[in-house]
């Protein structure tokens, strides 16, 4: 089996169980799994196996869509950069800076953030000073 071939699985895979656990049907049955593990708590005296059970089951869920909502998110997150990418070629705008943007610090995507605010506050009190005359 190809290596595209593994990649196209797991995406299908995880596209198909984001999906559908985002439904509000899961919710209502996780949350109904959840009052039948708290009614059975004084059945089962509060045990530690009563316990373990949630504590094991919820971890065990976590922990694996940890990896279906990090896939799911890198995912969009690429589509996002090659459209506003896109966009941005079709517009003129050629800052690589900007472009690039996703691979620089936190720091200087707050001061590219600020400069970027100021540029767009200058531009829009322009245009509604022009549109008063």
């Amino acid at each position: 089996m190809s290596k595209h071939t593994k990649e196209d699985i797991f995406t299908k895979f995880t596209t198909t169980v984001s999906a559908w656990l985002g439904r509000p049907w899961i919710f209502v049955s996780a949350l109904g799994v959840l009052i039948l593990w708290g009614i059975t708590g004084p059945i089962l005296g509060f045990s530690d196996t009563w316990q373990l059970i949630i504590n094991t089951g919820t971890t065990i869920i976590t922990f694996l869509m940890v990896f279906i909502i990090q896939n799911t998110q890198n995912r969009d997150n690429l589509a996002m950069n090659i459209k506003q990418d896109a966009i941005m070629r079709k517009l003129g705008i050629s800052d690589d800076g900007i472009i690039e943007a996703e691979d620089e610090s936190d720091q200087k995507l707050e001061v590219r953030i600020k400069k970027v605010q100021k540029k767009a506050e200058r531009s829009t009190h322009r245009r509604s000073s022009s549109k008063k005359r």
